[in-house]
């Protein structure tokens, strides 16, 4: 009979506040933000600190893995739950965050997604990848527009001008691009940074478009709407690229136009720059540990500057004509400034740097909260590299930090997870924490502040822990209390092994200053002390000749099995340290290892990648097995059985058979190299900690596999694999793209569209034939055979036309394009007889409507020439203008009615809070004031002392 198996599968994942690969983002209430956590984003309520919900693809849906890590995060600003998650893969999620379901997913991108933006409405969706397309997506419609392509490198911010229809795109290639998004073209591509630009964009009321790139300085430019006319501004040294001669078609395609730098103060490249809701504050965020905040000024004041600057100017050039100099080229400049009555607004009178925010990390990402606090002027939230979010209030003088999200993970990786013997507790060790976790809700119940945790055991009753650091010191941990107790000074290396001692209370240290010391454990009331505390003893030294680097107790406790700097393992007996065995076959140190419940069994995981089972009884070994494409970083027996887990640096955990050497299952999740593994008593569950600071647990199922379909199930994956990449064929050359860019389909061809396709013709062959059947039956029934029509069966009742519209149920909407590419022309023929059917029914003529415009421009010239299409053609030309107008003319009347309820609503409900909002900006609009005109006063007050100071010195002087 065939063994089977119970198969272990992801049931949870904890320890990850905020990776650092994508970016952080409020919702529009203000109430929740939102950050990646490797493959979930997670939804934190800012007042109470504490993680709401979590939004994680499911992994029927799709793969688990690397290529599943969240990139980029952008919420709706029309709707406070729906968000738009891009993820590694290409692949664009849009969730609803109070639910937690994922309302549809969008595939077009080849790459990773780096950035995601919303138009005002929320009606559509612009996505930028390191593919460097440009795709514009229908968010109602849930499909692909357009695709956009012209750049160089990767696209890194997008900005939508919504007076103009246009969008504005930036890339590595150090250009900027403005797509027109009604003809589908590049109509200006705007040169002059030096460096790639890495972030941009606009305010409130798309005045200025700001840049930043690793140049020392930030760009501004002004945005031209279409209502006004081109005026000059201060324009300094900036190189626009346009494909027209004459200075009013230049002007006509000028949608940007450079209006000034500003010099940085951090040498470091802008990873990130925003406006706030109200487009007063704008932050500039480097790739270290500072943000810039500027304050925004408005028209007037900034005119007023602007005159004061001017004024100052005069001041200066009169002084200077009194003392008999020439006159500058500074001054030439502006003499038209002096002569006119307004002078020209510069960048340096709009944009006025406030104050620097400066974190202790380096900072990932930053977001302004869409709700301005009454006592400050902004509140702003940073995630930093090290698994922490940070929340700033911004005030006109200071920034204070309000509140900190720490306790929930990790500040760097896990090195090691222990369960305790009842499994209830699970300890977890870093460079400068140790944790205690609930391990099953993943929720942080203690963190105690301690050295570099290599390695630690929990003792029974779970009211003490010990931890092993890379200092050589073993710390006492009172689990109760959360408080270190003690700390010995037990090695002079690193203690990079810790064992129980079965039946006994004590445990063994392997150090790498070659010693293999035994520990006692008792809880004495130490001299001047009340309470009891435990003592720790040492028993026993074991010396070795050379680094110890992990250290076995077997299960009878009979032997100790010692591994070696030297890539030996010595075994040796416990009670004697008498010389045992030594294992020796490894060509890399061996890294971890265990032995099995009954003592016949020890496991060796290496370096050199390999796992190698041996028999305790004469270190024969039994096999050895190529089991990680990396270093191996533990394994373990799962209790009873020849059962084991391993896991590695190439971020994988694997099930295997001991006694017939077979891999049974591979445990995909990780994002980063995995360092630690615990199995809990009974084998029901297992955590896994790593180097991307989260900790993993899958659970034991009682679904069962074999290890034969498993293995059928692999290589059908590589399968798939290849025919992925014989899709995206890297060695085929890329088409040259024009200067001024090109329009292609927004999705892409995947395995999904190619099963798409397949329905669809399988559901057209089985209609055609029904519709034989039921020709031939009318034509017998003419002759007089009456006889019962027997329907097919496998069309469930449903009519040929019926059955072949089902067929586009089973796939999204965003691949109806790519799968009907896919379609031969005779089937598309076939297809399109049906619209006259489907058109009938008002909810599918949008569909039919789609249909029909993808196969008459995929199949244009072959419809043409073909005369069997011309009846069809026809047809559907009376018919589809006809049912298209209707469905128009019904939603033009649903809008109009449901603007009319609107405005019914408005008049009645907003009334009362009319003057509460008149009021609250009349007040925003003093308080700016105010702080300029404090401003204003420290200004004139320096003025007036300087001049007076002059006027002193002439008097005295006489000059």
């Amino acid at each position: 009979m065939v063994k089977s198996y119970l198969r272990y599968e992801p049931a949870l994942s904890f320890g990850v506040i905020a990776s650092v690969e994508g970016n952080i983002a409020y919702d529009s209430s203000g109430k929740h933000l939102l950050t990646p956590a490797l493959e979930k984003v997670g939804v934190w309520h800012v007042r109470q600190g504490i993680c709401t919900k979590t939004l994680a693809p499911s992994t029927s849906s799709s793969r688990s893995g690397p290529s599943l890590a969240v990139t980029s995060i952008a919420p709706s600003p029309s709707s406070s739950s729906l968000v738009a998650v891009g993820y590694a893969d290409g692949s664009i999620r849009i969730w609803d965050s109070e639910k937690g379901t994922c309302e549809t997913t969008l595939n077009g991108h080849k790459g990773a997604v780096t950035v995601l933006r919303y138009n005002k409405p929320g009606a559509l969706l612009a996505s930028g990848s390191k593919d460097n397309d440009v795709i514009l997506w229908d968010v109602v419609g849930e499909t692909g527009l357009f695709r956009l392509r012209g750049h160089r490198d990767q696209v890194t911010d997008l900005v939508f001008l919504e007076s103009t229809k246009k969008l504005v795109s930036s890339s590595k290639d150090k250009f900027l691009r403005v797509w027109d998004l009604e003809t589908q073209h590049c109509m200006q591509i705007i040169s002059g940074h030096h460096s790639e630009i890495w972030a941009m964009d606009a305010d409130p009321e798309e005045r200025y478009l700001v840049t930043g790139s690793a140049d020392p300085e930030i760009r501004f430019y002004t945005i031209k709407h279409d209502s006004e006319n081109t005026q000059a501004i201060s324009n300094e040294k900036g190189a626009v690229i346009v494909n027209s001669g004459d200075m009013t078609s230049q002007n006509k395609w000028e949608v940007l136009k450079l209006f000034g730098e500003i010099k940085r103060q951090s040498k470091d490249r802008v990873s990130t720059v925003r406006f706030d809701k109200s487009g007063s504050l704008l932050a500039c965020q480097v790739a270290g540990k500072t943000v810039d905040i500027f304050h925004v000024l408005g028209d007037v004041l900034a005119s007023r500057k602007a005159k004061r600057r001017l004024h100052r100017k005069k001041e200066k050039k009169s002084a200077k004509g009194a003392l008999g100099t020439t006159e500058s080229k500074e001054d030439t400049k502006h003499a038209s400034e002096e002569d006119g009555n307004t002078p020209t607004v510069t960048v340096s009178d709009v944009f006025k740097h406030l104050q620097t925010v400066r974190a202790g990390k380096k900072i990932c990402s930053i977001s302004f909260s869409p709700i301005t606090p009454k006592n400050s002027l902004a509140t702003l939230a940073l995630s930093l590299n090290n698994n922490l979010l940070e929340f700033y209030s911004i005030e006109s003088s200071t920034t204070t930090k309000t509140l900190a999200i720490e306790l929930q993970g990790h500040r760097s990786d896990v090195r090691s997870v222990t369960l305790s013997s009842d499994n209830t507790l699970l300890m977890s060790t870093s460079h400068n924490a140790v944790k205690i976790w609930n391990p099953s809700t993943g929720s942080c119940l203690r963190t105690i502040d301690s050295d570099y945790g290599l390695c630690g055991l929990i003792i029974p009753q779970n009211k003490y822990a010990f931890v092993g650091t890379k200092s050589g010191k073993i710390e006492v941990i009172d689990i109760g209390s959360g408080t270190c107790i003690d700390t010995l000074e037990a090695h002079g290396g690193p203690v990079r092994s810790i064992a129980a001692l079965p039946n006994e209370n004590g445990f063994v240290t392997g150090s790498a200053d070659h010693d293999v010391k035994f520990w006692e454990y008792q809880i004495k009331q130490k001299p001047g002390q009340d309470s009891k505390n435990l003592v720790l003893s040492n028993a026993r030294t074991l010396k070795m000749n050379d680094d110890v680097l992990v250290v076995v107790v077997s299960p009878d406790a009979k032997y100790i099995a010692v591994a070696l700097l030297d890539c030996t393992v010595k075994v040796f007996f416990l009670d004697s340290f008498k010389f045992f065995l030594s294992l020796y076959g490894h060509k890399l140190p061996v890294l971890c290892m265990d032995v099995s419940s009954d003592g016949d069994l020890i496991v060796t995981g290496s370096a050199d990648k390999n796992l190698k089972i041996w028999g305790l009884d004469f270190g024969d070994c039994h096999k050895s097995l190529f089991a990680h494409a990396d270093s191996v970083m533990a394994v373990q027996f799962v209790r009873n059985t020849h059962y084991m887990f391993s896991v590695g640096k190439d971020r994988l955990v694997k099930y295997w058979d001991a006694d017939k050497f077979e891999l049974l299952l591979t445990l995909e999740g990780h994002h980063a190299d995995v360092w630690g593994l615990a199995i809990s008593s009974r084998g029901d569950f297992l955590v896994t900690g790593s180097h991307d600071r989260s900790l993993r647990r899958w659970d034991r199922t009682e679904e069962p596999f074999f290890i034969e379909e498993e293995k059928e199930k692999r290589l059908e994956e590589m399968f798939e694999a290849d025919i992925e990449n014989a899709f995206e064929n890297k060695h085929v050359p890329r088409e040259e793209l024009p200067e001024e860019g090109a329009v292609a389909l927004a999705g892409k061809k995947t395995q999904e569209t190619l099963s798409a396709t397949d329905l669809i013709l399988d559901a057209l062959d089985v209609a055609e034939v029904e519709l034989k059947r039921i020709a031939e039956h009318q034509e017998e029934n003419t002759k007089g055979n009456v006889t019962e029509y027997q329907p097919n069966v496998i069309m469930r009742g449903l009519s040929p036309s019926n059955y072949v519209l089902h067929a586009f149920t089973n796939f999204h909407t965003n691949d109806l394009e790519q799968t009907l590419l896919a379609l031969p022309f005779s089937d598309g023929l076939k297809l399109l007889s049906y619209f006259k059917d489907w058109t009938s029914n008002p909810d599918k003529v949008e569909l039919v409507g789609r249909l029909a415009t993808v196969l008459l421009q995929t199949h244009y010239n072959q419809l043409v020439t073909t005369p069997a299409a011309r009846p069809v053609l026809t047809l559907l030309k009376d018919i589809l203008y006809e049912r298209v107008k209707e469905c128009k003319d019904t939603l033009g009347f649903n809008l109009a009615a449901m603007d009319h309820l609107k405005q019914l609503m408005a008049s009645r409900s907003d009334a009362p809070f009319r003057d509460a909002k008149a009021k609250l900006l009349e007040i925003r609009s003093q308080q700016s004031k105010r702080l300029e005109a404090r401003t204003d006063t420290r200004e004139e007050k320096r003025r007036k002392k300087k001049k007076k100071t002059s006027s002193d010195m002439h008097a005295l002087t006489g000059f």
